[in-house]
């Protein structure tokens, strides 16, 4: 199964964060992104306008709703930048990157 075909986990504390080799492993699955300090996922989606990169960032805060797992979002002109981490265990979990592939499909 893809990534962007499963579903984010709600974290309830109390596991730890992926591991260096678990994140450069799962973020090889995800183009684009990098993992500042193996602590958060950050990407920058680049649009040909602020009307389309608005539509963007409504799509994603439906999915994040969904997935009950939410982003920081930076809009400007033409532009998202969007950050990801499981604030729980202030750190990564798979389901941050359940969340980067399913940013990816919407960005389509």
């Amino acid at each position: 199964m893809e990534l962007h075909e499963k579903t984010c986990v709600p974290c309830r504390g109390g596991v730890p964060a992926l591991g260096r080799a678990e994140v450069a492993g799962l973020l090889a699955k995800v183009e684009g992104w990098e993992a500042p300090r193996d602590h958060h996922l950050t990407k920058t989606f680049k649009f040909s306008d602020f009307k389309t990169a608005l539509a963007f960032v409504d799509r994603v805060g439906a999915m994040a709703e969904e997935q009950g797992h939410h982003p920081d979002l930076h809009l400007a002109w033409g532009k998202v930048a969007v950050e990801i981490w499981t604030h729980k265990i202030d750190g990564l979990t798979e389901s941050d990157f359940v969340f980067a592939a399913k940013c990816d499909q919407l960005a389509r």
